[in-house]
């Protein structure tokens, strides 16, 4: 009898990165590459660096070459399989996003996450689905990536930007400590949630404890070390109950979860915000529409799904105390102490869930720059019972994503201007893009635009002399045809 092999999910994919490439062919007109090549002090100068090989990185990159934009070069400072969070820090189950959000595809019907997922499990197990997993949306990221060979270099930390002669001179280091030096015309910043700033902890925590008994969300965590002892988890979002429940699946004696806000959050203004006229023109709107905007949604928060809550519910050793604010935290022997209005409390190990704080002095590839750059604070006085710290604090950005000067006159200004922030930070410019799976097509799609005709309008006097110099002849014979 003659066996056949069955189709394996790795036949589904790379039939599908055949198909990927059949469609790029058919809407290929106008996308080669138009920008005129520069060197400097005998190297190549990179029309863009991307900062970050990530989701949003990648599509950038992507989004670049649709523009024509085909000199570019992302780093990431991770080794290769641990950019972004999805595999690293994050430890929810599934993205919080609907399965049909789409966003690296930029349209491309074969390149979306459906398509991807029908490739490699079947229609049927797309259609059973609820939500995708991290480690499936990695392996998405990883193939869409591979597919359209994406130009990303790993181990590449960006710690130094200048400006010289109009270029950006970028000094990266990898975990060697060895440094190399690249040029580029423009720079793009996709550093993800944090890019703007740190992971912040509150000073009574890290002022006042060993770092042996702490951590933040973001960091790495040996739960199993943590089984049979007590934990308490400070934070209202996701991410707190993300890490309360996966120290209950490790085995932990109990998880006390405690948050300021006198109840859990319930309303998820990113599930409104996922409509296309929000998502593509948000940034046209006046400072104080986009402020109010902006203000209502970070004072509502995104509260943990449905399933993450239950997650954590269904187990007899976790509590959640809402109201009770710690103001305080000690150690007593090998305990912890912390302070709350209801009184103490005692643990053994504290998770910490409250987030990050924006502040460019604390990103080494901002640092350079960070004094000059304007922020909402700088630039506007919200009425007075509107105001918000937090706002205030994130960089005010122009239409195309780029770093805008406090003083015009600043000698940094025309390198800031090269600069685009395409991070979570970007967010009260320029709405839910940067750093965002829902809003990422849309923020790409305005992103690249920017910088393609940033290029183009700085070359414009050259590309002219091209035309002038253009003499390829398309009538070539005054004879009569030939049969």
């Amino acid at each position: 009898m003659l066996m056949t092999r069955s189709p394996s999910p790795t036949d589904g994919l790379a039939t599908l990165s055949a198909q990927v490439h059949e469609d790029l062919a058919k809407i290929r007109y106008a996308t080669g590459n138009w920008n005129i090549p520069v060197q400097k002090e005998g190297e190549d100068v990179l029309d863009v660096a991307i900062i970050g090989g990530g989701q949003g990185g990648l599509t950038a990159c992507f989004g670049l070459r649709r523009q024509g934009v085909t000199n570019t070069q992302i780093f990431e400072r991770a080794a290769k399989g641990g950019e972004g969070p999805w595999v690293t820090f994050a430890r929810m189950i599934t993205l919080r996003t609907p399965k049909h959000v789409t966003g690296p595809d930029l349209g491309i019907p074969n390149l979306t996450p459906q398509s991807w997922y029908e490739a490699r499990y079947g229609k049927a197990a797309w259609q059973s689905l609820d939500k995708i997993s991290r480690h499936d949306w990695q392996s998405y990221l990883d193939w869409v990536r591979d597919t359209l060979e994406l130009p990303v270099v790993n181990d590449q930390e960006l710690v130094h930007v200048e400006w010289t002669g109009g270029l950006l001179r970028l000094t990266f280091r990898n975990a060697a400590g060895v440094e190399t030096k690249r040029w580029a015309r423009r720079m793009v910043l996709a550093t993800g949630i944090d890019g703007g700033g740190a992971w912040f902890v509150p000073p009574f925590i890290s002022e006042n404890l060993p770092k042996s008994v702490y951590a933040h969300t973001h960091e790495n965590i040996d739960f199993d070390a943590l089984k049979g002892k007590r934990i308490g988890v400070l934070g209202a979002g996701a991410s707190a109950f993300d890490n309360a429940a996966t120290a209950l699946e490790s085995g932990v004696g109990r998880v006390d979860l405690c948050l300021r806000r006198t109840k859990i959050p319930a309303i998820n203004p990113y599930r409104w915000m996922e409509n296309a006229g929000f998502l593509a023109h948000f940034s046209e709107l006046p400072d104080l529409t986009r402020w109010r905007f902006m203000r209502c949604i970070y004072n509502l928060n995104q509260p943990p799904p449905q399933d993450t809550f239950w997650r954590c519910r269904k187990h007899e050793n976790f509590a959640f105390h809402p109201g009770t604010l710690w103001t305080s935290a000690r150690m007593d022997g090998d305990e912890v102490v912390v302070e709350t209005p209801n009184g103490e409390m005692r643990f053994d190990f504290l998770i910490i869930g409250t987030g990050f704080s924006i502040d460019l002095k604390h990103r080494p590839e901002t640092q350079d720059f960070a004094d000059s750059v304007m922020l909402w604070s700088d630039h506007f006085a919200p009425p007075e019972g509107e105001e918000s710290t937090l706002l205030s604090s994130h960089p005010y950005l122009g239409q195309r994503f780029q770093f805008l000067p406090k003083d015009p006159s600043d000698p940094k200004a025309p390198m800031l201007a090269a600069i685009y922030n395409f991070t979570f930070a970007s967010m009260p410019s320029m709405g839910l893009s940067g750093a965002s799976i829902s809003g990422m097509r849309f923020g790409v799609e305005k992103l690249t635009r920017g910088i393609a005709r940033d290029l183009f309008v700085e070359d414009g006097e050259k590309h002219l002399e091209s035309l002038l110099s253009y003499d390829t002849e398309e009538l070539i014979s005054l004879d009569p045809p030939t049969v």
